[in-house]
């Protein structure tokens, strides 16, 4: 896949997501996502954040988060849902589906993956059945490197994750199957609902 590609992937991602999000009810912003302690209004502050944060005002959220970027993470995004309504998240969102922010090291692949797992974060703990397309997730998976997957600090041990919709495997042991878009937040350490996944380990990665 080439760089332009690849963009043009990202802005198709916000796009759908745009009109995903134009579609909720009020008290849906308010629902929980399977970001731990983000409603979906977090979840968007923080998608949206680079489209509205200087590098400048970026640093300076990272110094007082005293270089925890997690951290930093966390208290701009609650911040920015306290301070901005739906309507203005939603706007910052739809007005920069072509922004080219990338994650640091990260490059448009890494704004792909950023965009496209928070979306799952907030449509499966929504239950809503929104199926990324198959390329989009397999670009994701194809990412996923060792040190990616470590970041997560996810327990992969004895496990092999196989997709039912595409052609893509990672481990060795004990199968746990299911759409590709859904190991891939098991990847990311995220608690599914009962039923997405099928195998014995597969409660490992449920609530």
């Amino acid at each position: 896949m080439t760089e332009d590609g690849v963009r043009d992937a990202v802005a198709a991602e916000r796009r759908e997501q745009a009109d995903l999000l134009a579609a909720l009810r009020p008290e849906q912003w308010d629902a929980p996502t399977l970001c731990d302690g983000w409603r979906v209004r977090e979840v968007v502050a923080h998608t949206t954040m680079p489209f509205r944060a200087s590098l400048g005002r970026t640093m300076v959220e990272l110094l007082k988060a005293r270089g925890n970027f997690n951290r930093m993470a966390d208290r701009c995004a609650r911040r920015d849902a306290a301070e901005l309504p739906p309507e203005a998240l939603l706007a910052s969102l739809r007005d920069n589906v072509a922004h080219p922010w990338t994650p640091p090291g990260g490059g448009a692949a890494g704004a792909l993956a950023h965009d496209v797992i928070h979306g799952l974060d907030i449509t499966v703990g929504l239950g809503l059945d929104r199926r990324v397309p198959p390329e989009r997730v397999a670009m994701v998976l194809a990412g996923m490197r060792p040190k990616n997957i470590a970041f997560f600090g996810t327990d992969l041990t004895g496990v092999s994750l196989r997709a039912t919709d595409l052609a893509w495997s990672h481990g060795t042991g004990e199968p746990v199957r299911g759409l590709a878009q859904d190991l891939l937040l098991a990847i990311c350490g995220r608690r599914l609902p009962p039923g997405r996944l099928t195998g014995e380990p597969s409660k490992r990665f449920s609530r």
